[in-house]
């Protein structure tokens, strides 16, 4: 995983739904206080880009509702 400006694009694992699945640049959330998201199947397209703290509590609020 690099840090600094570059995303290091993933999905998770658990997204084996036929490529209909989002990333993540997880890497940006320390260096930057960002998490870039885009759509897996466009990759090249656009890109949303959240404050890591709000994607954070995102993240809490779909496991609490799982």
């Amino acid at each position: 995983m690099t840090t600094g400006g570059t995303p290091c694009w993933f999905a998770s694992p658990y997204s084996d739904n036929g490529g209909n699945c989002v990333e993540i640049a997880a890497n940006l959330a320390v260096s930057q206080g960002v998490v870039p998201v885009r759509d897996s199947k466009t990759p090249t397209g656009p890109v949303l880009t959240f404050r890591a703290n709000a994607f954070a509590t995102f993240l809490t609020s779909l496991k609490d509702t799982a």
